[in-house]
Formats: C-alpha cells, sequence, structure tokens
C-alpha cells in the first residue's frame, strides 16, 4: 500500500487527534465498540482493496461498495455554464454525500468541492474533494478562509447547509434550520444555487438516539458514531434524486435577510 494510499480508519489514532492526552482515560471496551459500529474491519479491507484511488473514482467504487442506484429526476437543470453552490437535504449522512459527489463530480469532470465533517479526511481517497469543517472541537482559525479559497475557487461547491443529517421532529423526518453561508458566499461570488432533494431515511434506532441525546442536553454528537452503520444498513438501495430550477444569485436580494432565504431553499427543496 502506497504511503499517501486511501488510508485506513483508525480510531485510536482518531482518538489521539481529538481528545489528546485524554485519550488513554477511555475504557479500553468502549474502544472496542467504537470499532465495531463504525464498521473499522469491514471499511478498512474496501480501503485496501481501492488503494490508490482518489476523487470521483474513489466515489464510484464507495458506490458499487454500498451498490447504491440513482434514479436521477431534472438532470437537464444542471448548468452548462457558469460556478454553482449545489445545496441538499441531508437524511443519510453517508449515501447521500457520496451520491451527490459521484453524479456531480462525473458531470462536471471532478471540478467540484464538498464542505463536509473534519473526520472525513482521514479518507484519503475524499480528502482532493473536501473543504474540512471541524464539528467535534473548537472550529479550525483557518476555516474561514478556506471556505472563502472554496467559493473563490473554479469548482463547483456542494454542501449540506443543515450541517447534520436530517432528524425526526414532532413526526416528520427533516433537516434541521439551513445555516446561511450558501446564500452570503453565492451572493459574493456570483454563484448560481442549485437546490437538490434527496430521498431516503436512516433507522428509528437513529432518530430516537439522537433526540434522546437532546433532551438529555448531551453536547456530544453520538448519533454521528452510528452514521457507518447507518450506511451499511442503507446498502443495495435505490435512492431517487431531484434536481431543481438553479437559482440566480440575484434572487438573494434585501427583501429577506440571509437566514430567512437560506430557510426559503430549504423549503423549496422539500416541494422537489
Amino acid at each position: 500500500m502506497s504511503d499517501n494510499a486511501n488510508f485506513l480508519i483508525d480510531i485510536d489514532r482518531i482518538l489521539q487527534q481529538k481528545m489528546g492526552p485524554k485519550a488513554r482515560f477511555i475504557p479500553g471496551f468502549l474502544v472496542s465498540y467504537l470499532k465495531r459500529i463504525v464498521h473499522q474491519e469491514e471499511l478498512n479491507e474496501f480501503l485496501k482493496r481501492v488503494d490508490g484511488k482518489v476523487g470521483v473514482p474513489f466515489l464510484a467504487e464507495c458506490m458499487e461498495f454500498l451498490d447504491a442506484t440513482l434514479d436521477v429526476q431534472g438532470e437537464e437543470n444542471l448548468p452548462a455554464e457558469g460556478l454553482c453552490t449545489f445545496v441538499s437535504n441531508h437524511p443519510l449522512g453517508g449515501q447521500d454525500g457520496v451520491a451527490l459527489g459521484y453524479l456531480l463530480g462525473s458531470h462536471y469532470d471532478g471540478k467540484v468541492k464538498y464542505l463536509v465533517n473534519d473526520l472525513l479526511m482521514n479518507l484519503n481517497g475524499l480528502a482532493p474533494l473536501c473543504i474540512p469543517i471541524n464539528k467535534t472541537g473548537k472550529q479550525s482559525r483557518d476555516f474561514p478562509k478556506m471556505v472563502e479559497e472554496g467559493f473563490r475557487s473554479d469548482n463547483h461547491i456542494i454542501m449540506f447547509p443543515a450541517g447534520l443529517c436530517s432528524r425526526r421532529q414532532q413526526g416528520v423526518i427533516k433537516d434541521l434550520p439551513w445555516k446561511k453561508t450558501f446564500v452570503t458566499k453565492s451572493v459574493e461570488t456570483h454563484r448560481w444555487v442549485v437546490p437538490i432533494h434527496f430521498e431516503g431515511r436512516n433507522s428509528n434506532f437513529f432518530y430516537n438516539l439522537a433526540n434522546t441525546c437532546k433532551r438529555l442536553g448531551l453536547k456530544v454528537n453520538l448519533a454521528m458514531l452510528y452514521l457507518a452503520d447507518e450506511m451499511l444498513k442503507n446498502r443495495h438501495k435505490t435512492f431517487r434524486v431531484t434536481i431543481g430550477k438553479p437559482i440566480p444569485w440575484q434572487t438573494f436580494d434585501h427583501s429577506k435577510t440571509a437566514a430567512e432565504w437560506a430557510d426559503y431553499v430549504r423549503e423549496l427543496v422539500y416541494t422537489l
């Protein structure tokens, strides 16, 4: 295996990176459990097999591994010119990210960048497509600069503006409120916004766990630890992806605040 391969998932290393010296106080049985729920052994076997694949070819291998197929509606709405910000609901936390990166990356010859959880930077095959967002510690000092550079690059941007995958709220599975960054940065850099709806859901266990953590006021996002498990539960499925009509950046005027425009696009996505 090459030194810069799609390196292996290493829970011990990730805990050390995130917690420093405190990592040694985590009980061994808990570390073993974490390795099991993130499917470290199975996923590492996959990563060894696709060693050397990066970017869109890596995502193609992920699609095959997950046996995921897409039923794409509205592909004619993908702009042929200019740069765009593609924004989607985030129902799964795994397949949706892989699938949209594969779909848009294939269409635009790899000229795409995700804003993603920084933990995914541990996957070297995905890292070249990523602008990392630190959700497990203090926000990186360089984060605003990295976002700025991403939006001012010649890459299309893929975002899940909710930040977290969808939750069950009052019996309905839907994204949490969308952050306004995609609105403000798209206006600044004159990017059209393309709304996308991705159809899918996680298990009842996942939603119940997320809501329990919220009720208990836990700051640690325990549900996130189960996303790999949820991803593998969602293997062998077809997902409908609906691409809406591009929204000109000039639409986002002063008749609404940026946060209100973000909510407007969020609601629009759920009508697709």
